[in-house]
């Protein structure tokens, strides 16, 4: 027999005990990435997820083992640029930046300390009654528990665009979109803004080349399924939450069992 077989042998053996990135790749499901928009002690629209219900499903994901992780963590290994995250890991977003993220969330996110990534679109920070503040959204990145990105320059209809503009002014509309969205968002709040939520969850191959040339390394929509490394990284799945879910559906979410949603 040849010398190199029982090395070869050996060398199998020890890479299949090897714990971490060989064995995660194996058993890899991909992670859900919970996307909520608006807070309340009660049901003010299909958006609102109320405070208790948001509570319990934060108690259920520490009750039940779950580790919450930063979204940039995630986007990292799907990238092949960072580890794998844990077997039973999810990620908090919000989107738009209601006033009711700093009123309800916070205070929530501050007892579980879980990091949470708003997606926000500056157009309406500062501006709109319903909006948060510049200085809200400061106090709550100085937690080190918020992370914040871009949701557009003010979460256009894309679709809509398309049919009312010529080309040339629906691509420029696009580009400032998205270039002037992350713009802002770094000279108010400093940091780097290169991750993007899809208003409304719209996408295409055209829109996700424009995000990468703005600067994006990732993008995600509302597509109701896992992250996943075999998910177009300019694209990858959000649930959209909704206060139906509770436990019991918010359960079904975070093992996969979920079934698609009419938007």
């Amino acid at each position: 027999m040849s010398a190199t077989i029982p090395i070869i042998i050996g060398v199998v053996l020890f890479l299949a005990c090897l714990p971490g990135p060989i064995a995660q790749a194996d058993n890899w499901a991909g992670v859900p990435v919970l996307n909520y928009h608006r807070f309340g002690p009660k049901v003010a629209d299909s958006m609102t997820v109320t405070t208790p219900v948001f509570e319990a499903q934060l108690k259920w994901l520490a009750d039940n083992g779950y580790s919450v992780i930063p979204l940039k963590s995630l986007v990292h290994y799907l990238r092949g640029d960072g580890p794998p995250p844990p077997a039973k890991a999810v990620v908090i977003t919000a989107d738009d930046g209601h006033k009711s993220v700093f009123s309800e969330m916070l205070p929530i996110v501050r007892r579980y300390k879980i990091p949470v990534t708003l997606f926000i679109y500056p157009s309406a920070i500062s501006n709109a009654s319903y909006a948060l503040t510049w200085d809200q959204l400061k106090t709550m990145r100085q937690t080190g528990l918020f992370d914040i990105q871009s949701h557009t320059l003010w979460s256009p209809n894309f679709n809509k665009d398309r049919k009312r503009l010529s080309s040339d002014a629906y691509h420029a509309f696009v580009q400032e979109q998205l270039e002037k969205s992350k713009a802002v968002l770094e000279n108010k709040l400093g940091g780097t803004v290169d991750l993007l939520a899809w208003p409304f969850g719209i996408y295409d191959g055209d829109l996700e080349k424009a995000a990468e040339k703005a600067g994006y390394i990732a993008a995600f929509s509302i597509d109701r399924r896992h992250a996943d490394v075999d998910e177009n990284i300019m694209s990858q799945p959000r649930y959209l939450m909704v206060n139906a879910d509770g436990t019991q559906g918010f359960s079904a979410i975070i093992s996969g069992r979920a079934t698609s949603r009419k938007r």
